[in-house]
């Protein structure tokens, strides 16, 4: 397992206490396993990166886009299909969709945890399978 730059530690502490609104609400409905009885941790680290929510229990992480994600869909494409390689599956949602229509937003995530993909090994345990 690789260290964890401190610095990554630093900023998802301060991205947990700075939540974005849509962040916030969200994080009220997932928290204390309320969603199918699934651990979710905020502002997750997953080197490089840090995860608006994970639940490494179901290898699940969901991501919330605001505007300047309309801009970077390169950079948050590579960013899921690392996250995959390591055997997470991601989902994706809007903020105004979490603020505007939260019921669908549980409801997928709650169909996507009582139905997990069938994701591929992770691109480390695909090499060790090949090997």
């Amino acid at each position: 397992m690789r260290a964890v730059p401190s610095n990554l530690h630093d900023s998802a502490r301060r991205l947990r206490r700075d939540l974005t609104k849509a962040e916030r609400y969200l994080w009220r409905h997932l928290r204390d396993r309320q969603v199918v009885g699934a651990k979710f941790r905020r502002q997750h680290v997953i080197p490089p990166f840090i995860v608006d929510f994970c639940c490494p229990e179901q290898g699940i992480i969901i991501e919330l886009d605001g505007g300047q994600h309309a801009v970077q869909v390169e950079a948050d494409q590579r960013r899921t299909v690392f996250l995959e390689d390591q055997g997470y599956q991601v989902v994706r949602f809007w903020n105004h969709e979490v603020l505007t229509n939260l019921d669908g937003v549980l409801e997928r995530i709650t169909t996507v945890l009582s139905n997990p993909h069938p994701s591929p090994l992770p691109a480390r345990e695909r090499e060790h399978m090949s090997a």
